[in-house]
C-alpha cells in the first residue's frame, strides 16, 4: 500500500477501555492495539470475520433455582394460583 493511500482513523474511547484493550492485544501476541485493530478491520472488510453480539447466559444461584422450581411445581399442582374470568377482574385482584 502506498503511503499516500493511508488514512488515520480516530475513534474516541474511554481511557480505561484503551488500556484494557492494549493489555489484551499484547497478551494475545499483537505488537500493539493498533496492530490488532488493523487485523480486525482487514478481516472484517474481506468478510472473513463473523461478528456476533450476544449477552452471556444468566445463571441463577442454587437457592434461586430451588425457589423457581418450587414455584413451577406449585403452579402445576394449582397451588398459589388465582384464576379470573376477565382481564378487569384480574386487575382488580392485582390492585387489591
Amino acid at each position: 500500500m502506498k503511503p499516500t493511500q493511508r488514512v488515520i482513523l480516530q475513534v474516541p474511547i474511554h481511557k480505561e477501555l484503551k488500556i484494557a484493550a492494549e493489555t489484551v492485544a499484547v497478551e494475545s501476541g499483537f505488537s500493539s492495539l493498533q496492530d490488532a485493530i488493523r487485523m480486525f478491520l482487514s478481516k472484517f472488510a474481506k468478510r472473513q470475520l463473523v461478528v456476533s453480539l450476544e449477552e452471556p447466559e444468566e445463571r441463577l444461584s442454587p437457592k434461586a433455582e430451588r425457589r423457581y422450581a418450587k414455584m413451577v411445581s406449585d403452579i402445576k399442582k394449582g397451588k398459589n394460583v388465582t384464576k379470573t374470568k376477565s382481564l378487569e377482574k384480574l386487575f382488580d385482584y392485582l390492585n387489591a
